[in-house]
């Protein structure tokens, strides 16, 4: 079982930055395809950006490309999200994602593991 604990979320204003953890247990972190996820109010979950097990491939949503970076440490079992020039519409609850069997699908039946959350809200 894999765990996975979100944090780094908080309220920023317009074109403001954060960056967001995600720290993983429970089994090999380099054998994990990691992503992140947003979800707001009434809306469904939508994958923002995933990124392979070495960290060489990334992919990303056309909403945040230009604006986010996925990383991910393999020492530190960590993946992150750096959120840059950050708009009123990124406001959302922010889910870490992880997948045993590699994949990098952007949708949200890729991935059988799954944080708690942490909240963005961008407003002036």
């Amino acid at each position: 079982e894999v765990q996975l604990v979100e944090s780094g979320g908080g309220l920023v204003q317009p074109g403001g930055s954060l960056k967001l953890s995600c720290a993983a247990s429970g089994k090999t972190f380099s054998e994990l395809s990691m992503a992140w996820f947003q979800q707001a109010p009434g809306k469904e979950r939508e994958g923002v950006a995933s990124i392979s097990r070495s960290g060489g491939v990334t992919r990303y949503a056309d909403s945040v490309k230009g604006r986010f970076t996925i990383s991910r440490d393999n020492v530190k079992n960590t993946v992150y999200l750096q959120m840059n020039n950050l708009k009123p519409e990124d406001t959302a609850m922010y889910y870490c994602a992880a997948d045993g069997r590699g994949w990098l699908g952007l949708t949200s039946d890729t991935y059988g593991y799954w944080g708690q959350g942490t909240q963005v809200t961008v407003s002036s």
